[in-house]
C-alpha cells in the first residue's frame, strides 16, 4: 500500500534477529542492503528505481535501525555512489535511556508494555546497559556523527503520537538533531499508541499522506 500511494520502490530488509543477534547486526544488514541496491542485476531497481532519490526508512525498531544506519551511511557515502541519499524518515523510531520518562511510567502502550520494551532492549543489546548509544542516541559517537548528516543536506522526518511509550525519547532525538543543525522536520499526534499507523487503516492513511509530503518535500529542495 505504502509503494503504491507514495509511488516509490520499496527494499524491504530481511535482518537478522536477537538474541541470537544482537545488535549491530541489524545495522550491518541494513548496510548490506544498501551496497545490494548498488549493485543488483535486480529488474526493479535497475530499470525503475531512482538511485538518486534514495530514502533510508523505518517503524519502530526499524526505525532505530534506520537511524544508525543512516550515521553509517553518511560516513560512507563515496562507497555508495552511484545512490544518492535525500535523507532519513523514522517513524516512531525504538529509542531508550537508563532514565525513566514520564510514557514510559504511564505504562499503558496497549501494544508495547513497559516489561515488553525492557525485554527487548536486554535481547537486542551487546551489553546490558540502556544507555548504550544503540539504545541512547544521545551517548557515543552519534551525536557528533550528525554533523555529517547535516553536511550533506539530508531531511530528516520524524513522525510518532504521545500516546506512544517512547514518546519522550523520540522528542529527545528531535532536539538533539536541531541543535546539531540537521535539517529535521517532526509530526506528533495526539493520543494513540506505538504502532498504531500499522492497525487502524484511517490511521495509515493519514502517514502515507505525511510521508508523501516530505518526500516531495524534501525531492524539490
Amino acid at each position: 500500500n505504502m509503494a503504491i500511494d507514495l509511488h516509490v520502490i520499496i527494499v524491504s530488509v530481511e535482518y537478522h534477529l536477537a538474541p541470537e543477534h544482537p545488535l549491530p547486526a541489524a545495522y550491518d544488514d541494513a548496510m548490506e542492503a544498501l551496497h545490494w541496491i548498488k549493485t543488483t542485476p535486480n529488474d526493479w531497481i535497475r530499470d525503475y528505481a531512482d538511485l538518486s532519490n534514495m530514502f533510508i526508512m523505518g517503524s519502530s525498531a526499524g526505525g532505530n535501525i534506520a537511524y544508525h544506519a543512516g550515521l553509517r551511511a553518511a560516513m560512507e557515502i563515496d562507497k555508495l555512489e552511484p545512490l544518492v541519499i535525500r535523507g532519513l524518515i523514522l517513524h516512531q523510531p525504538g529509542f531508550g535511556g537508563s532514565q525513566r520518562t514520564q510514557s514510559e511510567l504511564r505504562d499503558n502502550d496497549p501494544i508495547l508494555p513497559l516489561s515488553v520494551c525492557d525485554l527487548v532492549w536486554e535481547l537486542s543489546l551487546p551489553i546490558a546497559d540502556r544507555d548504550h548509544e544503540y539504545c541512547n542516541p544521545k551517548v557515543g559517537d552519534g551525536p557528533q556523527l550528525l554533523e555529517k548528516i547535516k553536511l550533506l543536506g539530508w531531511k530528516v522526518l520524524v513522525v510518532g503520537c504521545d500516546g506512544d511509550i517512547l514518546f519522550e525519547h523520540q522528542i529527545e532525538l528531535v532536539k538533539l538533531m536541531r541543535e546539531k543543525g540537521v535539517s529535521v522536520v517532526s509530526q506528533f499526534g495526539e493520543g494513540g499508541y506505538h504502532g498504531i499507523n500499522m492497525v487502524e487503516p484511517a490511521k495509515t492513511k493519514a502517514l502515507h499522506v505525511v510521508l508523501k509530503n516530505f518526500i516531495l518535500s524534501s525531492l524539490v529542495a
